[in-house]
């Protein structure tokens, strides 16, 4: 039986190019939230949690991509892949654990940095 929750880190990417990004660890993650439910509740948490640099909280992140899966390969990127992309970002529809999401380290950033606009 899988269980319905997961510890998942997520890193918050501001630049790709200057390889800006904080990671944090949400514990409790119920699995069968939806995607998007999920990045709004990340979203939230970012904005008020201590220890964070205030352009961390106040950035306009809307793109989730698995980084590393259990028991998976890693990618020797200092940020993330940029490759499988068509696998790898997550569909607002689906559950996280229909996503395939596990133990896995998740990246939160603007869609808009991969489309060579940036911060």
């Amino acid at each position: 039986i899988m269980s319905s929750e997961a510890v998942l880190t997520v890193r918050l990417v501001r630049s790709f190019e200057h390889r800006n990004f904080k990671p944090v660890v949400f514990s409790g993650v119920n699995l069968d939230q939806t995607v998007q439910e999920f990045i709004q509740f990340v979203k939230n948490e970012v904005s008020i949690r201590a220890g964070l640099p205030p352009p961390f909280k106040n950035f306009g992140y809307d793109t989730m991509k698995i980084i590393h899966q259990a028991h998976g390969a890693k990618t020797n990127e200092l940020v993330m892949s940029l490759e499988d992309d068509d696998k790898l970002i997550l569909q607002d529809g689906l559950t996280l654990r229909d996503a395939g999401i596990g133990i896995v380290i998740l990246f939160l950033y603007t869609g808009e940095e991969l489309r060579g606009g940036g911060p």
